[in-house]
């Protein structure tokens, strides 16, 4: 037997082990005593975790919500933002007339599992064959434009949820959620266009002009849980949380189990996307501190809060 393949053997028992064990020790418990019905649900009885996971913070943005000035000055301070508050409250009400007024996320019930798939883009998914196990995952979160066809032995074939800004904009299908991240104001004007008639304020700015999604499944992530992430999960290290680490904890909050593929850099050290070679190979993270971003998601594994697959 080839090396890879005795290692994704080898893999491939760990985690029923793993699973197996779990679900002896959950089984114990009363069905009715139980957040979900899960083999192993999220549990909040650590301390380090319950010193950043905050669950009474909302995931999303809703007509009625009270964004306060002062989270709506963290949030402008991000890209020097000029907008003022009335205005910002104006343009929320016109998006709130196309997308829907009241998102919603599922509670966590004894009588339901929601497994979770958060699929990055490093390149250590390159030759991983993750992919028929992302796809049994009932919620795939993928980030930008990472690309599908051609690499579903890898990352998976289906995707529910996509987080995006305007930058990193796809066509997504009609049953893909879009969840926006949005860096500023004029975020929400390409978004109100660009699901429309298609964006075409000057001066020019290079997004895609007109994307197809279902207006029905737009979801706009909070200002607030984007602080939240980045004050008490990064510690305010970095200038904000990367697209990828939002998903991640978005997962938590959404999903019973979480299973993380596809983060950090390479076995070569590098930052490339499994679809492309970085040119410059001094590139790394941008304005996100990566590798700080990464050690969490390595602590979390190791709380067993998540499963993180770390790649070949």
């Amino acid at each position: 037997m080839k090396i890879k393949e005795r290692a994704i053997v080898s893999l491939l028992c760990a985690v029923t082990i793993c699973v197996s064990w779990s679900g002896f020790m959950s089984r114990n418990l009363p069905q009715d005593q139980r957040p979900c019905a899960c083999e192993r649900c999220l549990s909040e009885d650590d301390p380090w975790f319950m010193k950043r996971f905050n669950k009474s913070v909302e995931p999303f943005l809703s007509a009625n919500y009270n964004l306060s000035e002062d989270d709506f000055s963290w949030w402008k301070g991000l890209w020097g933002e000029k907008t003022k508050f009335g205005t910002f409250r104006k343009l929320l009400d016109k998006v709130f007339l196309m997308i829907p007024p009241s998102p919603h996320v599922l509670e966590p019930s004894p009588d339901r599992c929601r497994t979770c798939a958060v699929v990055g883009n490093s390149g250590n998914l390159r030759k991983s064959h993750y992919g028929p196990l992302i796809d049994f995952h009932d919620i795939i979160i993928r980030t930008n434009a990472a690309h599908i066809k051609g690499f579903e032995a890898d990352v998976g074939a289906r995707t529910t949820h996509r987080v995006m800004y305007p930058e990193s904009s796809v066509d997504l299908g009609d049953s893909t959620h879009f969840l926006m991240a949005p860096f500023k104001s004029i975020d929400f004007e390409w978004l109100l266009d660009a699901l429309n008639t298609g964006y075409n304020a000057t001066p020019e700015w290079i997004v895609n002009r007109k994307i197809t999604a279902n207006k029905d499944l737009v979801k706009i992530i909070n200002p607030v849980f984007m602080r939240y992430v980045h004050d008490m999960w990064l510690e305010k290290e970095g200038y904000y949380p990367s697209t990828g680490f939002l998903a991640l904890v978005l997962a938590l909050h959404m999903c019973d189990e979480v299973s993380v593929f596809g983060y950090g850099a390479d076995s070569d050290g590098n930052w490339s996307h499994y679809w492309e070679e970085l040119v410059d190979k001094m590139v790394k993270t941008g304005g996100h501190p990566g590798n700080t971003e990464y050690e969490i998601i390595q602590k979390l594994h190791e709380l067993q809060k998540l499963k993180f697959y770390t790649g070949f």
